[in-house]
């Protein structure tokens, strides 16, 4: 049997375990929440400035502020660096364009 078989049958033995009680599941992890709309009204930009500015989609900036939509860990890690040093990303995509 393959690595990757013998490694999807101990993570489906240990998946039998937890569902039958017989061991704890792994700490959950919960991700800090990323308020977008502060980070953006701090910088008082508009929506649409925002998105221009730091080169994302207005619907997402939308759907991130209304909480259809979470940032993913890339998305959430670029948004906290806008909210310490706005300038230099700005900077940094202006280079890169």
């Amino acid at each position: 049997m393959s690595d990757f078989g013998k490694e999807l049958l101990e993570s489906a033995q240990e998946a039998l375990d937890i569902a039958q009680g017989k061991a704890a599941p792994p700490k959950a992890v919960a991700a800090e929440a990323i308020d977008v709309a502060a980070i953006r009204k701090r910088l008082r930009l508009s929506q649409n400035k925002f998105a221009e500015r730091f080169g994302l989609s207005v619907a997402t900036v939308r759907d991130w502020e209304q909480k259809r939509r979470v940032p993913d860990r890339i998305a959430a890690n670029l948004l906290r660096v806008i909210d310490h040093a706005p300038e230099t990303v700005q900077r940094a995509l202006e280079k890169a364009h």
